[in-house]
């Protein structure tokens, strides 16, 4: 199964790019603050992020992987814990595994791909 994980790669094609995540992490995407909701360039960041499931820290760049061994449960289970640990409401997860799994769907393994609020695109290589 595919899903997203933080990656550095393609890090500074924007200039305000950042990536404070653990690279090959899972990522999950979180609600936009009102400051960024009709710019996902405003001053937070939230719009264009991605944020880590064991850090709690976010990136500008995910990169579609291959989850080896990864189950549909395992996902879940992945999620939910990472929410819980984020004091966000773990009963949330399956309905977010959908939503991360559809838009992994879209690119081949390997593709870093970039959050413009609610629309996402594969960058280009460095």
């Amino acid at each position: 199964m595919r899903g997203l994980v933080a990656t550095a790669r393609t890090q500074g094609q924007r200039d305000n790019d950042f990536d404070f995540c653990v690279e090959g992490e899972l990522v999950w995407i979180g609600l936009v603050c009102a400051r960024d909701e009709a710019d996902p360039d405003g001053g937070c960041g939230c719009g264009r992020a991605f944020s880590g499931l064991n850090s709690h820290r976010a990136t500008t760049t995910a990169r579609v992987a291959e989850l080896a061994g990864f189950t549909g449960d395992d996902y879940v289970e992945a999620l939910r814990s990472g929410l819980a640990q984020a004091g966000w409401p773990p009963n949330l997860a399956g309905e977010l595994a959908g939503d991360m799994l559809a838009i992994a769907a879209h690119w081949p393994a390997g593709t870093v791909i970039e959050r413009r609020l609610d629309q996402f695109q594969a960058r280009g290589a460095t």
